[in-house]
């Protein structure tokens, strides 16, 4: 066992690759979601809300629109 306040680097891989994590958030979504609030003096003045779903396009999933899409 490696006491915590050893110096020595650390072997094999640390963490997930980025390309790894990238296709698993893509495969399965993430939804991100914030809310800003610029306030003075304990007023708030402007409030921002964010709401995001990220994920992958699938052939196999129908389109909940009739007419195509959108656009």
């Amino acid at each position: 066992m490696v006491p915590w306040d050893d110096a020595r680097p650390l072997s094999g891989p640390v963490g997930v690759p980025l390309v790894d994590l990238l296709d698993r958030v893509l495969a399965t979504g993430v939804v991100i979601s914030g809310d800003l609030v610029i306030a003075i003096a304990d007023v708030p003045l402007v409030r921002l809300s964010l709401h995001a779903l990220l994920s992958s396009v699938n052939e196999r999933v129908p389109a909940p629109w009739a007419d195509g899409g959108p656009l």
